[in-house]
């Protein structure tokens, strides 16, 4: 069945495939550009759990947003100014699936969906790559591919990887087996997005028994993915890969509010071996993004511009766990607080840059 389907893809391909390796994008001079903006595939429903949508929403609702594309969510980026939106698997896709046969498998599936879905308005939306990260091996040849034939302009991954016979085993990408996976991205100068996800259970449950509606965006999620990024930092993978490039939503999972206690701590662990050649405050300058994905909040924004400087934040909304229209209300306000040059680049300008979409 698999094969079969990845058969009839490849014909697919060989007509869709143009259109998104020509890239041309709704470019008006204004519009904002978003991308922590998930989608899902039938088969992915599952994982949504009884999640609801944004706000005031529903779980149905939710649904029926991550499986659409070209109704809803594009209406909703008609009305609210936004030129282009990058598409990413909701999570945890491919990290909350443990077997590494299967999960190889569901990337390519999920990369093959997403090409065939968007190649009939490639100008308004773009996609992130999914990815199996049991073998770095496996998940260089699946990147390659869909940067090179099924022209994505990036990576997305639901933080660690679920592994082992009882999926209890995480995976974190700041280990020496998962240089050439940083090599590859660096070559072909993609960004990597982290995205949140919920902990491997006995650990959530555990750390989340006495008060359980701290599990998920309120707490969790900040705290397991900022620990990640972290270990990035600490365990020297930019020093290793100068030009590989982090983004990082939910204004940097509160990492940068946090920089100089972060910093002076670190350095004791110096003498202990820390491979870490900068600082992580450095690493923010240089290497790693961040975004305001379901996270707008302005004094916030003012302050990061003084911890790691405007030209690392860009605007993100997290459709459609955040309502499109609550974004709009907030960036609407901020040419109030940033001048013209400064918005823009906020908006749209530092997020043309960095995803390459005039390359």
């Amino acid at each position: 069945m698999f094969l079969s389907s990845t058969r009839s893809f490849v014909v697919l391909l060989l007509v869709v495939s143009p259109c998104l390796l020509a890239r041309k994008w709704r470019d008006t001079g204004s519009g904002t550009i978003v991308f922590e903006e998930a989608w899902t595939i039938p088969e992915l429903v599952p994982q949504v759990g009884n999640t609801t949508a944004a706000l005031g929403g529903t779980n149905a609702e939710l649904i029926s947003n991550l499986l659409d594309i070209h109704n809803q969510r594009l209406q909703a980026m008609n009305e609210n100014n936004i030129d282009f939106m990058v598409l990413s698997c909701a999570s945890p896709c491919i990290q909350g699936i443990a077997d590494p046969v299967a999960a190889a498998e569901m990337a390519v599936t999920v990369n093959n969906r997403l090409a065939a879905a968007i190649s009939n308005n490639t100008e308004r939306f773009g996609g992130f790559a999914s990815l199996a990260m049991q073998n770095a091996t496996v998940a260089v040849i699946e990147l390659k591919r869909a940067i090179q034939e099924l022209g994505f302009i990036g990576v997305l991954l639901n933080d660690f990887q679920q592994s082992g016979s009882d999926g209890l085993t995480p995976l974190y990408y700041d280990q020496p087996e998962y240089d050439v996976f940083w090599q590859t991205l660096s070559d072909l100068d993609v960004p990597l997005y982290l995205h949140p996800r919920s902990d491997v259970a006995p650990i959530s449950n555990f750390q989340y028994a006495h008060a359980p509606f701290l599990k998920g965006p309120a707490q969790e999620f900040a705290a397991v993915l900022s620990t990640h990024v972290l270990g990035i930092c600490v365990n020297g993978v930019f020093d290793r890969f100068p030009k590989a490039k982090l983004i990082v939503g939910h204004f940097g999972e509160r990492i940068p509010s946090d920089l100089v206690r972060i910093d002076t701590q670190l350095l004791r662990q110096i003498t202990l071996g820390m491979p870490m050649k900068k600082n992580v405050t450095t690493y923010f300058r240089e290497n790693i993004f961040e975004t305001s994905s379901g996270n707008f909040a302005t004094d916030l924004l003012k302050f990061h511009i003084g911890q790691i400087g405007l030209d690392r934040i860009m605007y993100s909304i997290d459709y459609p766990f955040v309502n499109i229209p609550d974004g709009t209300v907030w960036v609407n306000t901020l040419p109030h607080i940033l001048n013209k040059q400064d918005f823009n680049s906020f908006a749209r300008e530092l997020a043309i840059q960095v995803l390459r979409l005039n390359d």
